[in-house]
This record gives structure tokens, C-alpha cells and sequence, in this order.
């Protein structure tokens, strides 16, 4: 059983609906253990860190967080849609899964382990698989890249707030 959908007209529709799935589940499971990882406002050693001028409230990053993974999802499902398949995706998708395991690394080290310096040099590694992930995206779907961009907007500010706790806390880098 097949029905034409972007360039997925040769995919059976139980295997499209099977990757968007997966994307989904990957997604809300990466976004579900991050939040429970950095619930910052019942954290004694995040409240009691010199945080950046400009450091939003948490009700700023649970607005925030939920609405980029939603654009995350819909890229990585429209990247997949424009490839046709998981092969023709899987540059794109290798990335995407990569991003994400390194977004939810970022939460484990500064939250749980209370590592900022470590977490720093993972959100290194997080800017660079995004700006990666972007430009493979784009090659499937302009709008996939697209959509992207307020994700990698705001991990440039996290790399400010982030930057901003290891060079001002000293004791708390390591």
C-alpha cells in the first residue's frame, strides 16, 4: 500500500509512518530526560552559581525547549520526507540522532554532574553537529534548514550563559 507523499511515492505507507515514529519517539524521549535532568529551580547547586546578565527564569526555557524540539521533529521529518528514504536520509538522520545525543550529554553534565566546563566543550560539539545538521537538512528540504534556525540561535546563547558560569565560578567548573 502506497500513496504519494514528496518524494516517498515508492515507501509503503506503514514504513513513512514508522520513521516519523521513530523521529518522534527519539525526539520526546531526548526532550523528556532533559527536562527532568535540568529542573534548575530545585537544584541548590545551579541556584547558588554567579549566573550571566540576562539569564531568563526557568518559565523562559519551559517555553522555549518544548517549541524547539517541536522544530527539530518537523525538520527531521520533512529532511526525511524530501530524501525518500532512510538511505537517501541518512547523513541528515545520523546527525540529527547525533545533535540530540549531544543535547541531552549537554543536560547530564551541567545539571547532574555539575560539570560546566565539561558541558561547555559538549555544547561545542552540539553547535557544530546543529550548523552540520542545517546544512544536511537543507539539502532535503529548504525548510527543514530553516526551521532550524532558532535551535541553533539559542544554543549560541547557552554557549554565552554556559561560558558565562565556568569563567565566574571557578570552583564549580570541574
Amino acid at each position: 500500500m502506497t500513496q504519494s507523499v514528496g518524494r516517498n511515492r515508492d515507501t509503503p505507507l506503514e514504513a513513512r509512518i514508522l520513521a516519523i515514529f521513530a523521529i518522534v519517539a527519539a525526539t520526546s524521549l531526548v526532550a523528556g530526560l532533559g527536562g527532568l535532568i535540568s529542573q534548575s529551580e530545585a537544584d541548590a547547586w545551579y541556584l547558588q552559581l554567579e549566573k550571566a546578565p540576562g539569564t531568563p527564569p526557568g518559565v523562559v526555557f519551559a517555553i522555549v525547549w518544548p517549541t524547539l524540539y517541536t522544530l527539530m521533529t518537523i525538520g527531521a521529518i520533512l529532511a526525511w520526507n524530501g530524501a525518500g528514504s532512510w538511505r537517501g536520509a541518512d547523513g541528515a538522520m545520523g546527525i540529527y540522532f547525533a545533535q540530540l545525543a549531544a543535547n541531552l550529554g549537554w543536560s547530564a553534565l551541567f545539571f547532574h554532574l555539575h560539570r560546566p566546563l565539561a558541558a561547555l566543550i559538549d555544547l561545542c560539539v552540539l553547535l557544530i553537529l546543529t550548523g552540520l545538521m542545517i546544512t544536511e537538512f537543507a539539502r532535503h528540504s529548504r525548510i527543514a534548514g530553516q526551521l532550524q534556525a532558532p535551535y541553533l540561535a539559542w544554543l549560541g546563547f547557552a554557549f554565552y550563559l554556559n561560558l558565562w558560569v565556568v569563567l565566574r565560578n571557578p570552583g564549580s567548573a570541574f
